[in-house]
């Protein structure tokens, strides 16, 4: 499964990137789109208003000397601006509403396409990656979406009508004017490719820097432990230093279009004012007809303006939808099947048959394993790191599929069911012990929306967590912080043993679910577990043999094979490689805790 690498979109994926997000998301708001479209084309009007009222002012009022005029020009100025500001407002507050909605629908549905994604893939992207297309991408997108189309529609319009007065007025002297607009648009086209290359460059340091600062920040301790602040300071110079010059860079060339519409304004006011006034003096037209043309000219200079700086900023947030719509593009390789079915569940028995697994094409994990695991009895997992345990384990609730072979549940394929009705009768206890931003209560709840608070205290005790959350100040609704970092390791532990005990399911899967824990709290743990372990499928990968000494059956897990099956007392007598990590681990370790010696 490859990367969600952003590449740079041409000319038609740009238009068709324009196009989807009008498509699937701008569309859906057509009601108020059409409501601010009306309040723009009332501020365009009211622009070119202004134009035609200087007409009458200077030729009725200053040269004819007209009392009644005063009285119409004053109330059709307050008239025109009156109205200007409310159709600005409404079209403001409206559009406003529609880019933040937007940039809602498309975070709510980037959320929920990547908490359904695979397991594998989050493992192949950066989560400060993915936080910044969150946090910053989405609202790049709102320009994209609101002022694109304001620009284009109102001051687009704005344009149009002023360029239409200046043709009422004096056709010749405006078709002086529109001899500059051709080489002012394509210089503005040329600065357009290179902001879109620039901005490209931002969106994806902006989702360095973020992983960046996740990584230095979670890892704090790991920094501090070795000294290596002052390195991890000069790294975060660099960075951000880069940051800088890219940054800069894109709004230098954001900036570019502000000297080239400045410059091709001043030669046209210029001209005009030459042309105009020579005219004047001839005879051959008004002061107020020349007057109302330099305002047309003027007012027509900002909506030309802006749209000359939208397309800079529009390579932004195109880029931005680019790097969105690659997520929201993701396959899924973990999914159900157009023909699954809820797990009929009976017994719990599960098997595999013959499975092959690796997570890269030249990295095979696990050769040809077929292991059963019988409803009721315990199973074991032991072996040197990286030959595959976890892996095993993690193929049952399909975080991964295999790549041959079957995994089979009371007979059902897994691949052939539902993902909800599978993991629903399952229980994970990982070494990775993960507690949300939350409080102690609603940790140990997580897996059971419908958990009485009896029922939690009664799991809390099971899993030897009461005693300790008792004597917290805020007792079970004390929050546990960010990965739980106001707690220690083995409490943690025995909470995510607690959310498994609520959660009562009947397979249930420990990974190294007492690694982080004490010899007293393992004595209470393993008591807790025994009684949960009964009558259910258990499946257990431990590094401490002591924990798995009664196990039903203990497979030795070497190089992703299974090189030895059986009991305990029956590898002891094999003398293989059970029968050396035993002798090995006992040897060193005078305080392991077995469960014999806990039931005697």
């Amino acid at each position: 499964m490859s990367k969600a690498t952003p590449e740079m979109p041409d000319k038609s994926a740009t238009v068709a990137l324009y196009g989807r997000l009008l498509r699937d998301y701008v569309s859906h708001y057509k009601g108020r789109l059409f409501l601010a479209i009306f309040f723009m084309i009332v501020s365009a009007l009211t622009s070119t208003a202004t134009a035609f009222v200087m007409k009458p002012i200077v030729d009725e009022v200053f040269f004819e000397k007209n009392p009644e005029f005063v009285i119409y020009t004053t109330l059709a100025v307050v008239g025109i601006f009156a109205a200007r500001g409310f159709a600005t407002y409404g079209q403001t507050i409206v559009m406003d509403w529609v880019g933040t909605r937007i940039v809602s629908d498309i975070q709510k549905g980037l959320f929920k396409k990547l908490v359904f994604a695979d397991l594998a893939w989050f493992h192949e992207n950066a989560s400060g990656n993915l936080i910044s297309r969150f946090v910053f991408d989405t609202n790049y997108l709102k320009t994209v979406a609101t002022q694109t189309l304001v620009v284009l529609t109102k001051d687009s319009l704005t344009a149009v009508f002023l360029i239409a007065s200046l043709f009422y007025y004096d056709w010749k002297m405006a078709l002086v004017t529109l001899i500059a607009l051709p080489p002012g648009a394509l210089a503005i086209r040329q600065l357009g490719k290179r902001s879109r290359k620039a901005s490209n460059k931002v969106l994806e340091q902006t989702a360095d820097f973020s992983s960046f600062l996740e990584e230095n920040f979670q890892g704090i301790r790991v920094v501090k432990a070795y000294d290596r602040e002052k390195q991890a300071v000069q790294q975060g110079d660099e960075v951000i230093e880069d940051r800088f010059k890219i940054q800069f860079k894109a709004l230098r060339i954001e900036a570019s279009s502000g000297p080239i519409v400045e410059t091709l304004a001043g030669l046209l006011i210029a001209g005009v004012i030459f042309y105009g006034a020579s005219n004047v003096i001839e005879g051959h037209t008004t002061p107020g007809t020349f007057f109302a043309f330099i305002t047309a000219i003027m007012l027509t200079y900002q909506p030309i303006k802006s749209v000359a700086k939208l397309f800079p900023r529009m390579q932004t947030g195109l880029a931005a939808a680019h790097r969105i719509f690659l997520l929201l593009d993701i396959d899924h390789k973990v999914v159900d099947k157009p023909s699954a079915v809820p797990l009929e569940f009976h017994r719990g028995d599960i098997e595999f048959r013959n499975v092959k697994f690796s997570y890269h094409e030249d990295e095979i994990v696990l050769r040809d394993i077929s292991l059963k695991l019988e409803s009721g009895k315990r199973v074991a997992l032991v072996g040197p790191s990286g030959g595959g345990k976890s892996t095993i384990l993690n193929l049952i609730p399909r975080f991964y599929d295999v790549n041959e072979g079957d995994i089979l549940v009371d007979g059902q394929n897994v691949r052939d069911v539902t993902l909800a009705s599978l993991r629903q009768k399952i229980a994970l206890v990982s070494q990775d012990v993960f507690l949300f931003d939350d409080t102690i209560k609603a940790n140990i709840a997580y897996g059971r929306d419908d958990a009485t608070d009896a029922e939690i205290i009664e799991a809390a005790k099971a899993a030897a967590v009461h005693d300790f959350v008792s004597a917290l100040p805020k007792g079970y609704d004390t929050l546990v912080g960010s990965h739980g970092v106001r707690l220690s390791g083995g409490q943690k532990q025995r909470i995510s043993i607690a959310r498994a005990m609520l959660k009562d399911a009947p397979i249930l899967l420990l990974d190294e679910a007492t690694s982080a824990l004490d010899t007293e709290s393992e004595r209470k743990i393993q008591r807790a577990l025994t009684h949960l372990m009964k009558g259910r499928t258990s499946l257990v990968i431990a590094h401490r043999l002591s924990t798995i000494l009664d196990a039903d059956t203990i497979n030795v897990v070497v190089d992703g094979e299974i090189v030895e099956s059986g009991p305990h007392d029956q590898l002891l007598k094999e003398e293989g490689v059970y029968a050396d990590l035993y002798n090995h681990q006992f040897s060193f370790d005078s305080g392991v805790t077995s469960i014999r010696e806990i039931k005697s």
